[in-house]
């Protein structure tokens, strides 16, 4: 797309050519001067606003409290034993502080949670040198963590959808979204990123700084609990807020 405002200079500035020089000289410079001209690319077009962005109200604000109250952490997987306590709030910066040497494991809601869109933002403490930065968050989970829909985010790479969800014969199937993102949006470690995973019916949809990743059409939960994930790597988070589609 072209602004009108500077498609109009380029053509009062060639208004003299199409009197003196001819047709065809004036299209070779207006051709000549458009290719200087800013465009879009079909990423930047496609972009857009994150849910929050785009409506402000109905969000409930779940930013734990100092004592994290109203959360809790389970291990990943559910059989195996907790580390030391590695999540706290930091109050003056309102962030949730991920330390990342406390083991794999997840920190839940206890609140379970039908329709509605998880939004966040984190971003990892870069270390120099240190690569394989590694977190997730989760939608749609059982309580003990062993059914699970995670949105996974790595440094610079990932932002797909995967997990293991429950089939209509009471079994249970893998899925993994990672091969069908082709546009990675998630930004390098030390910088924010914001993400939103909405659940509706069976519909789990992954937002990306600006656009949407992937799509998962067969949630086998209706309901369930949204959470974080520890993996090794210190990560902050902010502005946790759910809205309900109810």
């Amino acid at each position: 797309m072209i602004k009108k405002s500077l498609l109009s200079q380029q053509i009062n500035f060639l208004a003299p050519s199409l009197k003196t020089q001819g047709l065809f000289t004036c299209v070779l410079a207006l051709s000549f001067s458009m290719s200087f001209l800013p465009r879009l690319t079909a990423a930047e077009s496609s972009e857009t606003k994150s849910a929050l962005e785009t409506d402000s109200q109905g969000w409930l604000d779940i930013m734990p409290p100092a004592d994290l109250k109203g959360w809790y952490r389970t291990p990943v997987p559910p059989t195996g034993k907790l580390g030391r306590e590695q999540w706290h709030v930091d109050a003056a910066e309102k962030v949730l502080i991920c330390d990342g040497d406390g083991g794999h494991d997840m920190l839940l809601l206890d609140k379970e949670i039908g329709d509605a869109t998880f939004h966040f933002e984190f971003r990892y403490t870069r270390i120099e040198g240190k690569t394989g930065y590694n977190s997730g968050a989760y939608v749609r989970n059982s309580k003990d963590g062993s059914i699970w829909h995670q949105a996974q985010f790595g440094d610079a790479k990932d932002g797909y959808l995967f997990g293991e969800t429950p089939t209509a014969d009471g079994k249970r199937k893998f899925f993994n979204l990672a091969k069908t993102v082709k546009d990675m949006r998630v930004k390098p470690a030390g910088e924010w990123n914001t993400f939103e995973v909405t659940a509706r019916g069976k519909v789990l949809t992954l937002w990306v700084n600006g656009a949407v990743t992937c799509e998962f059409p067969d949630c086998g939960l209706a309901n369930g609990y949204v959470g974080l994930e520890a993996e090794g790597y210190r990560i902050e988070f902010r502005n946790l807020k759910i809205k309900s589609l109810d």
